[in-house]
């Protein structure tokens, strides 16, 4: 895909109840080695706040930080999953960090993560 390629996107979490729609052109994703993105096996790709809109659970969903809580991980109490999150990227700017394995119009292993980030020692 090329940066020309923005498309809408749909995805949520196992059980539905978290749902989301999100324009994005998916050039970049990332894989994490941190110690919440490894063990969850988060690929990720971030998009502005006027490109994401939540469909269903904005009242149910859960939120989980660590580190220095710079994103609210947005997790269903019901099934686990972490479809996305909400914080502020490296320079200040509001971003939607989005879980590309919950995209359900998108076949994750036809993706594979351009960066590698090494969140494991910049921590």
């Amino acid at each position: 895909m090329t940066s020309s390629d923005v498309t809408r996107h749909v995805g949520s979490c196992h059980c539905g109840a978290l749902a989301f729609a999100v324009e994005t052109d998916l050039a970049q994703v990332i894989e994490c080695n941190c110690s919440h993105c490894y063990r969850k096996g988060l690929m990720l790709t971030f998009v502005q706040p006027d490109a994401f809109t939540v469909t269903a659970g904005e009242g149910v969903m859960r939120d989980y930080l660590f580190n220095t809580h710079n994103i609210r991980h947005h997790i269903c109490p019901t099934c686990g999953v972490e479809p996305f999150g909400r914080g502020k990227g490296p320079d200040g700017k509001e971003m939607v960090a989005i879980n590309i394995r919950c995209l359900t119009d998108v076949e994750p292993f036809s993706i594979a993560p351009n960066v590698r980030f090494d969140g494991l020692h910049r921590l």
